[in-house]
């Protein structure tokens, strides 16, 4: 017979010491080893520990992105309202929109080194930017950007981009920022019309019911101000814009598809070359018809003009690229929250009226904007919920008469031994 040394399990605060014998013989078994039960048990807590630690993870990254989600709000919400609000003060010196349109989308060029820049100090395998370029080209289609996908495919979206901004700007020269930045936010049910109806998406009722909420807010937003001609022409360019907006985004969806980062980062760029070949004969022409024109180059405000292209590429890097450190919804709010941020520098910068009509437009507006942010299944997890609510209320009622009615046999049973007792 063979002799092996015991192992002795290490102790700890919460547990026993427990001693383990481990011998050749088949029949002979340690008598202080674990049960079966304390066996399941022992797994069932490491079986606890891993799901501990995973929702532990889970629960840290769900922070993480609602932390980042956050900042890119709060960084969205800033460069939007101080691009607008800079925008109204450039106008007082230089009042060109056209003009500020065309330099602001010269910026986009910095979209696509951007991009690389973070691709070299995030990305395992580092590539050339030769390599990249052509790797991010594929979104063209199989030949790359030609001569002809440049005209097809990135041309229309750079005249769609041009006009948005255009109208924007003018819309700004006409009524106040706060009007400029709701009705703004029609956009989006913009989109979910031309959505609807030209990509066939799914009909729901909450964003027909949003869609109504706009065109009303921007009726009421035109009733506000007694439908004067500066403020019509003003309310019907930012219209303008945010349907130019709309279309652009549908169309994108519809002829290019998703796009990933490095794409989008590519596309953007090519707008800005299109607006380098192609748009710098318009502010030319503008400026020799006197329609934009400056006594001297020494009056343009360059400062005011960088600021705002600087805030309006901010904006545009975090509404394209944000998604990847947080959710989208968080995105779309911070456009939101530019209103009443733009309505508070309005109230001590100009003199802008908040009668009732104006403040219900705003708020149908808004609402209406939110509930495009509902997902489309969000009615199946309102049933689902309300479901699981209703199951636990009648699980919750025969559980509680089980307990009234068991505690009388118990209590019962609890007394017998005295009265055995008292009778001996």
């Amino acid at each position: 017979m063979k002799k092996h040394s015991a192992r002795v399990a290490p102790l700890s605060a919460c547990n026993s010491p427990v001693l383990t014998l481990t011998k050749v013989e088949g029949d002979e078994r340690s008598r202080e080893s674990p049960a079966p039960a304390e066996a399941q048990m022992q797994a069932g807590a490491e079986g606890g520990g891993r799901v501990s630690r995973c929702c532990w993870k889970c629960s840290v990254t769900q922070l993480k992105k609602i932390f980042w989600g956050v900042a890119v709000v709060l960084g969205v919400c800033s460069s939007w309202s101080g691009s607008t609000q800079l925008a109204k003060l450039t106008f007082k010196k230089f009042d060109a929109p056209f003009t500020l349109t065309w330099f602001a989308t010269n910026w986009n060029f910095l979209f696509f080194p951007l991009y690389y820049l973070g691709h070299v100090f995030k990305s395992a395998e580092k590539q050339s930017p030769k390599q990249r370029y052509r790797e991010c080209c594929r979104f063209f289609g199989d030949n790359g950007l030609t001569l002809k996908v440049f005209f097809t495919k990135a041309a229309p979206f750079g005249v769609l981009w041009t006009l948005t901004n255009y109208l924007y700007l003018h819309a700004i020269k006409k009524i106040n920022t706060t009007d400029v930045s709701v009705l703004f936010c029609c956009n989006k049910a913009f989109v979910f019309l031309l959505s609807w109806i030209v990509l066939r998406d799914r009909f729901m009722g909450v964003r027909i019911v949003a869609a109504i909420f706009a065109i009303a807010g921007i009726v009421m937003m035109t009733y506000a101000d007694g439908f004067h001609s500066h403020s019509v022409i003003g309310i019907a360019l930012v219209v303008g814009s945010a349907s130019m907006s709309a279309l652009y985004k549908v169309l994108f969806k519809l002829l290019l598809g998703s796009a990933k980062f490095g794409e989008a980062a590519l596309f953007l760029s090519v707008l800005a070359v299109f607006n380098v070949l192609f748009v710098t004969c318009i502010p030319v022409i503008l400026y020799f018809t006197k329609v934009e024109y400056w006594s001297s180059f020494d009056i343009i405000p360059w400062g005011n003009l960088c600021g705002f292209s600087i805030l309006l590429l901010t904006f545009n890097i975090l509404l394209n690229f944000g998604i990847a450190i947080t959710y989208p919804t968080l995105i779309s709010l911070g456009i939101v929250l530019s209103v009443p941020v733009n309505a508070v520098v309005d109230h001590y910068t100009s003199e802008i009226v908040f009668n009732s009509v104006r403040v219900i437009a705003i708020i149908i507006i808004g609402l209406g904007f939110l509930l495009l942010l509902l997902p489309e299944e969000w009615d199946v997890w309102v049933i689902k919920l309300l479901t699981r609510l209703k199951v636990r209320k009648k699980e919750e009622i025969p559980e509680g008469n089980g307990d009234i009615a068991s505690g009388l046999p118990n209590k019962s049973r609890r007394t017998r031994p005295s009265m055995s007792s008292f009778a001996h």
